[in-house]
């Protein structure tokens, strides 16, 4: 104060200054003051409980009061200190004899409702250590679990469905606590948990015969919706009271950008399904002939195009069949491939191409080249097949909990304080602790430990099992090409009698156009194989380059690698990560490799390892609430 005085003066001594610094040095030692206490003797006890005074409250306890004594309004003090998250206050007035399940307010609600209705976890811990009952209905005919669902009370849903309360308990009306979430709630939980708990998403109410899906739809909670129909799984046909079909109501509003791609793709299958009026959308509503359709096009586009390549027509010819032949594939896809035939898009690619190679191999190339080339081939495409089949079909670290497992962990949690709820070390989407380098895989619906990426490729996610796997198949996936392309030249070197070598150097280009003519002169197919093996050569060289490099010298996976700047155990490690051993020893680590002893990789269940802090990477499941005063 004295130096922002003296700053903004316009006149003053040098004197002056020099005295005033030195009174701010005397200031800056004194020891900082002692808060003041507030004055709660005026108090009351209704307002001391709602304020938390506790030494208040227990003054007139022990002068006399009871603690049961409601006020005009039927409130207990127990409610008082429900609403407001009095935690110790709770705790004195239920060892005072405080009734936990008083019914009063206009709501004729029990404390754990009002506790409930805040999302005061702690609050509902204690009450319910004490015997609190939530199955008891209040004047709406609400339960604790239908209240917790209507505000959004992720933690709450799941503490008492894990304490034994049916996640499928229907209020007055029929209303269950699925249905709340699903009118009231526009965010992924609590409708994705309960569905994981078991809840029921067929259930209809009372007084309309709606089911969760109906009434997500009238809400247009495109969440829900979307969550309902591809993880619940639930029905589009089942119809209400009125005869109205969830799939009714979506058709009707087809176009909608609050349905939602996936929902619109169902819609549109169910519907087909139930129209059946020609062979056409019989065949496109069959899923196994769609798969098979999606398996076999990247086959057939692969020896088409050679086809037209290999034809004896015009290059402007050539190019313009190309066109329509990619034409005729994309319209087949939009009209029969929905967003999991899709996904599974690129490893059909994958194996159409290698089938491809073994054919071109074993009809051209095999005279051009030695036996023992061809034995190296086929070695090579062994190993391959043996880590792709191994990444692909192998359990990458799937971490499955039961039901039971996932009760006991969201009870420990919650009565450990809710603190445990944080996402760093808690999955809401498998209801898991979440072990340190796991996380959760959006595409396949599961948490992995020390995951990697999940990779189209191989259709599958890499993590903890089958990450050295995936490695493997990187690398022979490589040689492969290489060998491809080696085959390739050996063909048109010994069949064709084209010199690449001479041919190109003088002039340059016109030695590439001397080529490419006795290449399509003498045989297109082995040039478009050769081309294929070239672009897959590329990506692969850049990704086996990539992935060696994190596990070698930085020993980190990719999820860490893109997302460090997350976790705060690479934070406090400046970035780099903490479970690097070097560059060597990172390698015997990863390949779990003791050469009979000789080596000692350093084995860690990652599977069960919780002790390191993560980072926070999706919408907290436990809310924030407020200590606010409810008067």
């Amino acid at each position: 104060m004295y130096k922002s005085a003296c700053n903004a003066a316009t006149t003053g001594s040098c004197s002056h200054d020099h005295h005033e610094h030195r009174h701010d040095a005397l200031i800056s030692r004194e020891p900082p003051s002692v808060p003041v206490e507030p004055d709660y003797s005026g108090f009351d006890i209704v307002k001391a409980t709602q304020y938390g005074a506790i030494s208040r409250v227990k003054e007139l306890v022990e002068a006399g009061w009871d603690v049961n004594q409601p006020d005009n309004e039927t409130v207990t003090l127990l409610h008082w200190a429900a609403i407001n998250n009095r935690n110790d206050i709770i705790k004195y007035f239920l060892e005072k004899g405080a009734v936990v399940d008083a019914v009063g307010g206009e709501l004729n609600a029990t404390p754990l409702h009002w506790a409930t209705r805040q999302g005061h976890l702690k609050a509902v811990v204690i009450l319910m250590s004490a015997g609190a009952d939530p199955s008891l209905r209040d004047a709406e005919g609400c339960s604790c679990l239908h209240i917790a669902a209507q505000f959004g009370h992720t933690a709450l849903v799941a503490y008492f469905i894990a304490r034994g309360v049916n996640p499928d308990l229907q209020d007055r009306g029929g209303m269950t606590a699925l249905m709340w979430a699903a009118w009231k709630v526009v965010a992924l939980d609590p409708v994705r948990l309960l569905l994981t708990l078991g809840a029921n998403p067929a259930l209809a109410d009372y007084t309309h015969g709606n089911t969760a899906l109906h009434w997500a739809i009238l809400a247009r909670n495109s969440t829900a919706i979307t969550t309902l129909v591809i993880k619940g799984k639930a029905s589009l046909a089942i119809p209400n009271l009125r005869g109205d079909t969830p799939l009714s109501w979506l058709e009707n509003q087809s176009g909608s950008i609050w349905i939602g791609q996936k929902v619109a793709d169902r819609v549109r299958d169910e519907f087909k399904i139930s129209q059946r009026k020609s062979l056409l959308n019989r065949l496109k509503s069959d899923r196994r002939i769609r798969w098979w359709t999606m398996a076999a096009s990247p086959f057939l586009a692969f020896y088409l195009a050679g086809l037209l390549l290999t034809a004896n027509l015009l290059f402007i010819i050539k190019f313009f069949l190309l066109g329509c032949l990619y034409a005729v594939f994309h319209t087949i896809g939009r009209a029969l491939f929905d967003e999991h035939l899709m996904a599974l898009l690129p490893l059909s690619v994958y194996l159409a191409t290698k089938i491809w190679f073994y054919v071109t191999w074993m009809v051209y190339i095999v005279d051009a080249v030695t036996s023992m080339e061809t034995i190296s081939f086929l070695f090579c495409s062994g190993g391959l097949w043996i880590c792709f089949l191994k990444s692909w079909k192998g359990d990458p670290g799937v971490i499955k909990p039961t039901q039971e497992q996932r009760f006991r962990t969201i009870i420990e949690l919650s009565e450990r304080g809710g603190t445990g709820f944080d996402p760093s070390s808690f999955c809401s989407a498998c209801l898991v602790r979440r072990p340190v380098r796991s996380k959760h895989c959006s595409v396949c619906d599961r948490c992995v430990a020390r995951f990697d990426h999940h990779c189209p490729w191989v259709g599958n996610c890499i993590g903890l099992n089958n990450h050295k796997y995936f490695m493997g198949f990187l690398w022979c996936l490589l040689v492969m090409c290489i060998w491809m392309l080696y085959g390739g030249v050996q063909y048109y070197k010994n069949v064709c009698n084209v010199t690449l070598s001479d041919e190109i150097l003088d002039p340059p280009i016109q030695g590439v156009w001397n080529n490419l003519n006795q290449i399509a002169n003498c045989n297109p197919w082995i040039g478009w194989v050769m081309g294929n093996a070239l672009l897959h050569l590329s990506w692969v060289t850049v990704l086996t380059i990539c992935q060696t490099y994190q596990v070698i010298c930085l020993g980190m996976t990719t999820n860490e690698r893109m997302n460090r700047g997350r976790y705060r155990h690479f934070q406090a490690n400046h970035g780099k990560s903490p479970f690097t051993r070097g560059p060597l020893l990172n390698l015997i680590d990863f390949l779990e490799c003791s050469c009979f002893g000789v080596l000692k990789p350093q084995h860690i269940n990652w599977m069960e390892y919780f002790d390191m802090e993560k980072n926070i990477e999706h919408e907290p499941l436990l809310r924030a609430t407020d200590n606010f005063q409810y008067v």
